[in-house]
């Protein structure tokens, strides 16, 4: 067939590539389009963390990692309460804790509530000697005025306490009264705090020596104090002053010596001193009358020429002024004298003394006549200035008290002790004798004050402490 053989040609043109079409391109920015809203929907959303718990027993195929997030910050401790016990030992508390310091509050460590100490009242005695103490209701801080919600002074210098501006309390101390206030203890405070401890141990110790408390607050806290206020021909008088320096009395200086927070000095009244008020300090010292009796006393040849023998005499008193002249520099005793020796009184202090029908002298001792080899006993504790057998007064002891203050024995039959031993009050320090220029077994007991011999009597089952009148 004709049309098999000769098929009729048609004319198909070239196939044109896909990616030359317009569509093809059209399709491929509308594609990049919708990927392009697709990552902007996605990245604009919040990445939420997982609720707690929300994981657990469970892995993803995937994870995000969360968003980093700030460290927490621990919340401050809120003082509610503090209290010290003393000018190093104190505690803080706070809602569920507490701490404790025993070095001022350099440092604190921590402590349970129950450790805390009781919130006392302090030692009665201090506060009675510093009196009222401040109890500020604001306090100036780096330049802000705070409330106080806790004060407590221990002295009139040092003091601590709680305060705050809004709701955030402080614990800040002073040691100047409240002139300036800080939260550090610094050492410059520490050194402050350290001077304050040694005037409290130096209050009470010399505020053990008075009575009571009362009475240790009127003298402490006087400019000037006479123990007693008034007094008789042949007594003494102790002065405290709150100054160191010296006293001038009866033509002599006596130096004020330094004991607790004051300054002591012993004043001798003579014998022949006249009755009248007598200026010491700012007080005034009232000397009474006083009449001495008469005492007449016979004795041999012999023993009245022993007091012709000026060479050996001066040579003993050389001694003795040695001895005296040495003293410590404190009250040596710290409760009642005692009487030496039970004895019979022959001659009381004071009596104007007539040997063989001559005047000899003012008798200013007293004797005490007792069996001889009868103990005698150190009247307080003290230190053996001198234990020697000395010409007139025999066999013979001197104690030092301190302060200037010496007792007398003498005439004993024999000596327990020797110089420089300590003794306790009631120790056997010798035995009743009549050595020396003596008329039977007695013993020769006085005080001497500043090298001057006062009334023994002052002194039994008292001390100088105990002669403060109201």
């Amino acid at each position: 067939m004709a049309s098999e053989r000769n098929p009729r040609k048609i004319r198909v043109g070239k196939r044109v590539p896909m990616w030359r079409s317009g569509r093809y391109w059209a399709f491929l920015l509308g594609l990049f389009a919708l990927a392009g809203l697709a990552v902007i929907f996605i990245m604009g959303r919040p990445v939420l963390a997982p609720e707690h718990g929300a994981l657990q027993g469970h892995t993803a195929a995937t994870s995000i990692s969360p968003a980093p997030t700030a460290s927490p910050v621990a919340k401050k401790k809120v003082i509610l309460d503090f209290h010290m016990q003393n000018l190093s030992q104190g505690w803080i508390r706070y809602a569920d804790s507490a701490k404790i310091t025993k070095d001022g509050g350099v440092s604190w460590t921590e402590a349970t509530v129950d450790q805390l100490a009781p919130d006392s009242a302090g030692d009665e005695t201090l506060q009675a000697l510093l009196g009222t103490l401040p109890k500020p209701l604001t306090v100036n801080f780096k330049s802000k005025t705070l409330d106080v919600m806790k004060s407590q002074f221990l002295t009139d210098r040092v003091g601590w306490v709680l305060a705050a501006e809004g709701l955030d309390p402080t614990l800040l101390v002073t040691v100047d009264g409240g002139g300036t206030w800080t939260d550090q203890v610094t050492p410059d405070v520490t050194s402050v705090m350290n001077a304050e401890q040694k005037r409290i141990q130096t209050l009470l110790q010399e505020a053990a020596y008075y009575t009571a408390k009362e009475a240790a607050k009127a003298a402490i806290q006087s400019d000037w104090t006479l123990f007693p206020k008034s007094a008789s021909p042949g007594d003494v008088v102790l002065v405290r002053h709150k100054e160191a320096g010296e006293i001038s009395w009866q033509g002599k200086k006596y130096p004020l010596q330094s004991f607790g927070t004051g300054y002591f000095a012993y004043l001798p009244l003579s014998i022949d001193l006249k009755p009248g008020p007598y200026p010491v300090g700012d007080q005034i010292l009232t000397v009474k009358a006083k009449k001495f009796d008469t005492q007449y006393l016979e004795v041999t040849k012999q023993m009245e020429s022993m007091r012709q023998d000026t060479a050996r005499i001066q040579a003993d008193q050389k001694k003795i002024d040695m001895a005296r002249s040495r003293s410590a520099p404190e009250f040596l005793f710290s409760s009642d004298f005692i009487q030496p020796v039970e004895g019979i009184l022959t001659t009381p202090y004071g009596y104007t003394r007539y040997v063989n029908g001559k005047y000899d002298s003012s008798h200013r001792a007293i004797d005490l006549a007792a069996k001889e080899g009868t103990p005698i006993k150190a009247t307080n504790d003290g230190i053996v200035a001198l234990a020697d057998s000395l010409y007139l007064t025999g066999n013979s002891i001197y104690l030092d008290h301190g302060m200037g203050l010496f007792s007398q024995y003498a005439h004993m039959s024999e000596l327990r002790v020797k110089t420089g031993d300590k003794v306790k009050k009631g120790d056997i320090i010798g035995l009743v004798g009549t050595t020396g220029f003596s008329t039977g077994p007695h013993l020769h007991f006085t005080f001497w004050a500043n090298n001057v011999p006062v009334n023994p009597n002052m002194f039994f089952d008292s001390t100088p402490f105990k002669w403060l009148q109201p």
